[in-house]
């Protein structure tokens, strides 16, 4: 591998990581790399219907309350992500408690 190759390459490594929120960078922490993988994941159930609707079956829920709920859990990451580490995870554990408490 030449000089020039391994400058392409990490070129193109910035390029995809400005473009692309999850492919994360350097100065990224395990944690919010964590929250981005949630935060993608969740997104991605509520946006392909079969998934959502596979869900809903297992947890013996409607649809609309099963895109409900990953949209709220969504909204607390980023909450989570914008708090610090031990702020967002106090407040991920409350919502967890209320969430289990009152069976949303």
């Amino acid at each position: 591998m030449q000089a020039s190759d391994r400058f392409n390459i990490n070129s193109q490594l910035e390029h995809l990581q400005a473009k692309y929120v999850g492919t994360g960078h350097a100065d990224l922490n395990r944690f919010e790399w964590a929250v981005n993988i949630q935060r993608d994941s969740y997104a991605s159930y509520v946006g392909h219907y079969p998934m959502l609707a596979y869900f809903a079956v297992a947890e013996n829920e409607s649809i609309g309350r099963e895109r409900y709920n990953f949209m709220q859990m969504n909204i607390v990451l980023l909450e989570v992500a914008w708090c610090g580490w031990l702020d967002g995870l106090l407040l991920l554990l409350l919502f967890f408690f209320f969430l289990f408490w009152f069976e949303l």
